[in-house]
């Protein structure tokens, strides 16, 4: 059978959850039957880790669009022509794009004549009324949950329900194992300068008002007052961003600069090219994100904890089983988060056994292998 070949759009050149996601993907897809390339304005740690996976790489200088484009002027820009220019010199089959890429992607592949996928990551990406005829032309589109694909639609929705469909992104259970905390988790705590027998809460967010860096810090400050020896790791680093997450990332450093029992027991660990290193330094995993999607942290099997049981939250309450492997509070609570994550820090069994299943739950429904195979479908059912 002939190679599929498919190029993946990004505006991205760093590495944040969308790219993360997609370079799994990458390094799932059988490189036998697809050709895979990645398309981004620049290069960066982002096209270069999706080289060490084989991946072809070409670059384009543009600016991704805002939420606000109007589809007729941005099919004039000259990267449309480029980009579909790239399409058919290298025989695109298929595009695959980010939101801010995808006013450019769809008429460079409609000229070209290729279909598009567009994977919806966020409830945010709502059309507006004068884009609703661009987004009906998108061949596929898949939205990572429910609830990003409700809030996507809006009410009454803006394309027919069933023209969405729900694939939930994958992880690698073999990436992330239980015998981690021996080596990954040990080295970051002596890295780190974190006691080996301290109870380490964590939190793996880039610096944006959406991940709720407030209200971990109030959690926090919760939770060392009743556990004085506690420690609060926070993986995450802003590889691209706008002057107001470069703003917030400042303020969030400034708070815990400013507050004594913050300052002596949270330590930023920056970016981490394995997200498990904190996962396996961690008892509790926290997710004090306005909206996520979350991937069980449970990967080492100790119990994973998520705020978001509110809809708009999205994937907490669709991935964590509340009580079974993990628990969920209401958003913007910071006592709630203290409360349960004091009641797992005190109860090592129950931070074991919801592990255990934890991790039991990502590898029936959440793995990589699962994501793409679901993906490969997809591009089939295109080009067939």
């Amino acid at each position: 059978m002939v190679p599929r070949n498919l190029l993946f759009v990004s505006t991205y050149t760093g590495l944040g959850g969308g790219e993360s996601a997609i370079l799994n993907l990458l390094g799932a897809l059988d490189p036998e039957r697809y050709r895979r390339r990645l398309l981004t304005p620049g290069d960066g740690v982002y096209p270069r880790a999706a080289r060490a996976l084989g991946v072809t790489t070409h670059t384009l200088p543009y600016r991704g669009a805002s939420a606000y484009f109007v589809p007729a002027l941005w099919a004039r820009f000259p990267i449309v022509r480029a980009m579909a220019r790239l399409i058919k010199d290298n025989d695109i089959d298929l595009a695959h794009t980010d939101y801010h890429s995808l006013p450019f992607v769809l008429p460079a592949a409609e000229a070209a004549g290729v279909p598009v996928m567009w994977t919806c990551m966020g409830w945010w990406f709502r059309p507006r009324r004068w884009q609703r005829a661009f987004f009906r032309r998108i061949a596929c589109i898949t939205a990572i949950s429910h609830a990003v694909k409700d809030g996507f639609l809006g009410a009454p929705p803006v394309l027919p329900p069933e023209r969405v469909a729900v694939h939930w992104l994958g992880t690698d259970p073999e990436r992330f194992h239980p015998g981690m905390a021996d080596t990954l988790g040990a080295a970051l705590r002596a890295e780190l300068g974190v006691p080996p027998d301290a109870p380490v809460v964590s939190m793996l967010a880039r610096f944006q008002h959406v991940k709720g860096y407030e209200t971990f810090f109030a959690a926090a400050r919760l939770i060392a007052a009743a556990r004085p020896d506690a420690r609060f790791i926070l993986g995450g680093e802003n590889m691209a961003g706008t002057a107001a997450d470069r703003q917030y990332r400042q303020r969030m450093l400034q708070l815990v600069e400013n507050d004594a029992r913050l300052k002596r027991a949270v330590v930023f660990a920056g970016y981490r090219e394995h997200a498990g290193q904190v996962i396996a330094a961690s008892d509790v995993m926290v997710c004090a994100s306005l909206f996520e999607v979350v991937r069980h942290g449970a990967h080492r099997e100790h119990g994973l904890r998520a705020t978001g049981c509110q809809h708009q939250c999205g994937g907490p309450a669709e991935t964590v089983v509340d009580g079974e492997t993990g628990y969920l509070v209401p958003p913007q609570r910071p006592d709630l988060i203290a409360e349960k994550v004091l009641y797992l820090l005190d109860r090592p069994d129950l931070r074991a056994r919801m592990g255990r299943q934890g991790r039991a739950r990502v590898c029936e429904h959440f793995t990589i292998a699962g994501y793409a195979r679901r993906f490969a479908e997809q591009v089939e059912a295109l080009l067939a």
